[in-house]
């Protein structure tokens, strides 16, 4: 089937063949109004590199954040990382960005269009697409509650007095909003809060208004959009309104129709729920998201490190289902929000979760609960910075960064892209002023960084910050010159001690092999080295992240605690 024929087709399944055939005729003219150049790259391979940041993480107040961002990226990271993703920088009312007021605005505090353009010249970018909901005092929803003809059918009106028990709620809020209409008291859906309004994705004018506005980010410089929160982007009332059917067709739209307006343009599903729920989106390996975030990935790290043990991490990606060839997984430890918990259902016993959220609080933190729909509730999300989540009492800086960047490098170790949040690049701590500042405990992982006392950590060796980003720099280098790291590269899984994560990457094109090895313990670990040598088809390797060498004479290989090795054939 065709780009156009698939495109038509999800459209009749969804809308009916008369209203799907006036759709397709609105797409066909976004296609057409915004074709253009096919992207830098068709696809992804080892040299993608991610970072994740807001706009204005770093400041300097004599210029813009945009251009501070840009000076630091050319300052400091020059082109070992190649791809950034700028948070929501769209003008916004709540949420740090994630309750957009105007989607096609850049927020005059971060900066302007030309900024992002700059950034553009230099960086695959990528864009949030918060297109699951928008700000209450967004100019669409002033004209709806205004009775403006044009937006009436913007958003899902609900009635209270139905059942809506079956619905999933992601946060302990109230599903429907009462606000004063033109017409009287009304009730709309509202999945995150009362400042962030749902989108009624039946209505035609909407659906084209969004696809519009996805076609213009890739004509700003996208070349990743994230679909934030799409889970929940169709509703109806007796279902969970999350994940159906209408949802993923309208995101197989969107695929075929960014990929008509600029060929190499990526789609990344933003879906904090169980794994099964989440890799649905990747739908038949050729039609739907090209990647999907990995949120089983931080929980079950964190996990290893407090437990001492990578048992639950190795089955977990023991069991992955391999990828098509053009789909992969995107990976993170740390984001902008916290450490989700709903991904580690069935993998985590409900004692061991807990576990988590007392080592979260006893290390700074918070935890954050979700309403079970029976009058109780459970961990969701913990609010830590993921350095001090792994940071033990009374201990070393040293230690502490050692553990860190073991994390990390099981981070840039397994199948897919690698994505650093900023403050784990630039080895932030909690921020609790933030949290007491703002009153949200998202915010201990959100600290705005000066940037001129930023450059005088990076610029002090021997620093926290210098000592975490030159060793993470130097990482990210070595790994982008490996074949096997390749995000479709196979990936198995070598179970030698519960201690030690072990996988083996393999290139498909080339048949390159490494074994990355890391401790998740504090006890020093000694393996027989047989089974590495025959893996790895050779009597000498060598470990590329400390340069060490091994014969097949050593019977065994030692790994001190917390050590990470990349060994491949010498």
């Amino acid at each position: 089937m065709s780009a156009q024929e698939a495109i038509q087709q999800n459209l009749y399944d969804v809308y009916g063949e008369e209203k799907g055939s006036r759709l397709y005729e609105a797409v066909q003219q976004i296609i057409d109004k915004y074709k253009q150049s096919p992207q830098k790259k068709e696809w992804v391979d080892e040299r993608d590199v991610m970072m994740i940041t807001y706009g204005d993480s770093i400041k300097d107040p004599h210029q813009t954040p945009l251009t501070t961002l840009k000076e630091f990226l050319n300052e400091y990271v020059g082109e070992t990382i190649n791809s950034v993703h700028i948070l929501p920088f769209y003008p916004f009312t709540s949420d740090d960005g994630f309750s957009v007021q105007d989607y096609l605005a850049v927020n005059p505090e971060v900066g302007n269009w030309e900024g992002v353009h700059n950034l553009a010249e230099h960086y695959d970018l990528m864009f949030d697409a918060v297109i699951n909901h928008i700000s209450s005092k967004s100019e669409w929803f002033l004209k709806y509650l205004e009775g403006d003809p044009e937006y009436q059918d913007y958003f899902v009106e609900s009635d209270p007095s139905l059942d809506y028990s079956t619905v999933v709620r992601p946060r302990a809020l109230p599903l429907l909003t009462k606000v004063d209409h033109k017409d009287g008291i009304k009730y709309v859906w509202t999945t995150f809060s009362d400042d962030q309004i749902d989108l009624n994705y039946e209505s035609e004018a909407l659906f084209t208004k969004v696809m519009e506005v996805l076609a213009e980010y890739v004509q700003h410089g996208a070349r990743y959009l994230r679909l934030d929160a799409i889970g929940f982007l169709w509703k109806q009332l007796g279902t969970t309104s999350i994940h159906l059917e209408e949802t993923h067709k309208v995101v197989q739209v969107m695929r075929h129709v960014l990929e008509e307006i600029s060929p190499g343009t990526i789609i990344i599903t933003e879906t904090n729920v169980p794994h099964k729920d989440n890799i649905s989106y990747l739908g038949d390996g050729h039609n739907e998201a090209h990647m999907v975030y990995q949120f089983p990935l931080p929980p079950l790290t964190l996990h290893s490190f407090v437990s001492g043990s990578a048992k639950h991490l190795s089955e977990w990606a023991d069991s992955l289902e391999a990828t098509s060839e053009h789909t992969s997984f995107f990976n993170f430890l740390a984001s902008h929000d916290g450490v989700g918990l709903r991904p580690v259902e069935g993998i985590l016993a409900d004692e061991e979760v807990e576990r988590l959220a007392k080592r979260a609080k006893d290390n700074g933190g918070f935890v954050s609960y979700k309403d079970n729909g029976d009058g109780t509730k459970s961990p969701y999300e913990l609010n830590i910075n993921y350095l001090s989540a792994l940071t033990e009492p009374e201990e070393s800086p040293n230690e502490a960064v050692k553990r860190f960047l073991a994390a990390q490098t099981i981070l840039l170790s397994v199948k897919g892209v690698p994505g650093i949040y900023i403050h784990s690049l630039l080895g932030s701590l909690n921020d609790l002023d933030g949290v007491k500042e703002t009153g949200r405990n998202r915010s201990i992982n959100r600290e705005k960084l000066d940037y001129k006392r930023l450059k005088k950590d990076l610029d002090d060796k021997g620093s926290l910050r210098e000592r975490v980003f030159s060793t993470f720099m130097d990482r990210i280098e070595k790994r982008k010159k490996e074949k096997a790291f390749h995000p479709n590269a196979e990936q198995d899984v070598l179970f030698m001690d519960d201690r030690l994560f072990t996988i083996v990457r393999t290139a498909k094109d080339h048949g390159e092999r490494l074994v990355s090895l890391v401790n998740v313990s504090g006890e020093q670990v000694a393996v027989d080295a047989g089974e590495i040598y025959r893996t790895l088809d050779s009597d000498q390797i060598v470990d590329i992240i400390s340069g060490k060498a091994y014969t097949s004479s050593q019977g065994e290989i030692v790994i001190e605690p917390y050590q990470a090795m990349w060994l491949k054939e010498a």
